[in-house]
């Protein structure tokens, strides 16, 4: 049996795994087949979709919906209010039966407040996504991200701060650019 928290005024469905020490605060829903990694939060209001796999230690703020489709690795965070889609053509009148747009946020990215990820777009390993900003093409591995649509205006450390003109980081992390495109943490 988990040992996770779950407030009186949130409803599981059934089929739900949720790992130990996650917390699930006021008027959450998470549907049928949702899994959730170990030491998580779930903020007032979020919307856990069918069939969603999030990783551990992940952090997902108030009024934030997960839509099946979506996958969150380990240790992300996302911002109060963060959109996601799942459908790159919605219509009413055309529903799509479970044919849904991949999404992957990879492990340790960072979605600001009120920021948006158009489904079909994967998210880097340690990216950080601005407050507000749109995401319509995939996002590397460290971006920076900002506006709408989102673009590239530097890259951050695995920490999260911002890294200097030389790549490099106050905590001590050292990047090099391997292409216009690909950053990766460099061993001195």
């Amino acid at each position: 049996m988990s040992k996770a928290y779950i407030h009186e005024s949130s409803y599981v469905d059934d089929d739900v795994v949720i790992g130990d020490d996650t917390k699930v605060w006021h008027f959450c829903h998470i549907q049928k087949g949702a899994r959730i990694g170990e030491r998580c939060s779930m903020g007032q209001n979020v919307n856990i979709g069918n069939n969603v796999k999030i990783g551990n230690g992940v952090r997902i703020q108030n009024n934030v919906s997960v839509y099946e489709g979506v996958e969150i690795e380990d240790n992300v965070f996302c911002g109060p209010s963060c959109v996601f889609t799942n459908v790159t053509t919605p219509r009413a009148h055309f529903p799509v039966h479970g044919i849904y747009a991949k999404t992957i946020v990879r492990e340790g990215a960072s979605l600001g407040a009120n920021s948006t990820v158009v489904c079909g777009h994967n998210v880097g390993l340690s990216a950080l996504i601005a407050a507000g900003a749109v995401v319509t093409h995939d996002v590397p591995d460290y971006a920076l991200m900002a506006g709408v649509p989102a673009r590239r205006i530097g890259w951050v450390c695995e920490c999260g701060q911002r890294l200097d003109e030389k790549l490099c980081c106050s905590c001590g992390r050292h990047y090099k650019l391997i292409s216009d495109e690909t950053l990766i943490q460099s061993e001195n």
